[in-house]
């Protein structure tokens, strides 16, 4: 097969960031095609769901104060953080109470200033009365007495001055936001209402309440968004699980982790280019896009992988991993055998074959656990620290095989690349999670010769 060396500029439906968000704007403020009432019984049941609600605690935790950096680097000190932190996807809520939907707008938490939390896990149906969900875009919107943020799928997006959507948008003013695009029937959605009895400054002598919680439904004619799109680089939340001082090194001191793109039915084997732009897999679409940092996607490559007359046989037709030779050229891995949860370390002799093998990590425990994914691709940092995706989010692992941390990220995470940080001169870790693409920015580079 030959590879084109020049990049094929095939605009996607959403090329660019400003485009898809002033699209979604447009729709927000359409009438649906379809609605369900999230306060009716037969609303739940329609989407197999169940309410479930716990109060929420302040507590004393352990911190550091801002450094001269303004970041937490200055010395120990106490603060306050909350719990439970409930809005991760895979979160354990089975021991929560369990509300009928028609009690939403009972009064509940202590009163005063307090907090509280509302789940549900609903499953897009068939179809809304005559309506067909298949591709539809999903939207949500609830109102609390008196302010909300809401987590789709384990994500609390936001970028800066939002005003509504997954934030608070004001004084008891609704949140509505999308949380499904180009849905399926059977999709499993999970939604998470964090709510804030308000005014906060003022301590009022009321309680935390559910006025509504909608689903609405549009189909294609209304305007919705299909298939990938480039999204302003906005940020979601990471959990990095510090297990060694070396970590510290790596991670900067206040961690970002920043969507870039979506819409993607599974992503892999992401590499960085000479012309400075990120190359990445849809297996399942047998297809290559290419991230540039200006927000823009676009199609690199169609038929990335088997090009046959019987391809709609085959689930995953698509390229696997990417990497380039020394010529800058594009070269295409297609799927191995992952049946063992491990890592393994090879010797390279001299003559350049690879000598006897080793397990040089095992997760085997991790994915027995049920942490989503499996140890799948990895880079290498200057110092020649491995950045291994697998169950759970991305692991750095020392050379000599001490686990460093973990970021824990509440998707399946195939694959990463080292990218430049142009604006800043530092280096990005870009990370193929699922069906988006993230990243987040470190202290570290990757290493030298390697792509």
């Amino acid at each position: 097969m030959n590879f084109p060396r020049a990049i094929a500029a095939v605009l996607v439906a959403s090329a660019c960031a400003s485009s898809a968000l002033a699209a979604e704007d447009a729709l927000l403020s359409k009438e649906p095609d379809a609605s369900i009432d999230l306060a009716t019984a037969e609303g739940v049941a329609k989407l197999q769901g169940q309410w479930r609600y716990h109060d929420v605690a302040i507590v004393e935790t352990d911190f550091k104060g801002a450094g001269p950096d303004g970041q937490p680097t200055g010395g120990p000190n106490r603060t306050y953080d909350y719990s439970p932190h409930a809005g991760w996807a895979d979160f354990d809520d089975s021991s929560w109470e369990t509300i009928a939907p028609t009690t939403l707008e009972s009064r509940r938490a202590g009163g005063r200033l307090c907090f509280n939390w509302y789940r549900i896990r609903v499953t897009v149906p068939e179809r809304v009365g005559p309506f067909d969900t298949r591709g539809a875009t999903l939207v949500f919107e609830t109102s609390l007495d008196d302010y909300a943020e809401v987590w789709v799928d384990g994500e609390l997006p936001r970028a800066f001055a939002q005003s509504g959507g997954s934030v608070v948008k004001g004084w008891n003013a609704p949140n509505r936001l999308v949380v499904g695009r180009d849905v399926v029937p059977g999709q499993k959605i999970q939604l998470a209402i964090f709510g804030t009895n308000g005014p906060i400054s003022a301590a009022p002598t009321n309680y935390i309440w559910m006025r509504t919680a909608r689903l609405d439904f549009y189909g294609a004619g209304k305007g919705a968004e299909s298939g990938p799109f480039a999204v302003s680089p906005h940020e979601v939340n990471i959990e990095v699980a510090k297990l060694d001082p070396e970590i510290d090194r790596i991670v900067l001191p206040n961690p970002k982790l920043y969507k870039v793109a979506s819409g993607f039915a599974f992503i892999e084997g992401p590499v960085w280019t000479r012309q400075g732009t990120l190359l990445f897999s849809d297996p399942n679409e047998n297809t290559i896009y290419e991230y540039r940092p200006d927000s823009e996607l676009v199609v690199h490559r169609e038929k990335s992988g088997y090009e046959g007359a019987d391809i709609a046989d085959y689930r995953q037709p698509g390229s696997n991993g990417l990497g380039l030779d020394p010529e800058g050229r594009l070269v295409l891995c297609e799927h191995g055998d992952r049946d063992h949860a491990v890592w393994m370390a090879f010797d390279v002799l001299d003559d350049g074959a690879l000598g006897g093998g080793r397990v040089f990590f095992d997760a085997t425990e991790w994915a027995r656990s049920g942490k989503k994914g499996v140890p799948d691709g990895l880079d290498v940092d200057r110092d020649g620290n491995l950045f291994a995706a697998g169950p759970g989010g991305i692991h750095v692992i020392a050379p000599d095989g001490t686990h460093l941390g973990s970021f824990e990220i509440d998707l399946p995470t195939a694959n990463s690349a080292w990218g430049e940080d142009v604006a800043e001169g530092g280096s990005y870790l870009y990370i193929a999670a699922d069906t988006a693409i993230y990243r987040i920015r470190l202290n570290t580079k990757g290493q030298a010769g390697l792509p």
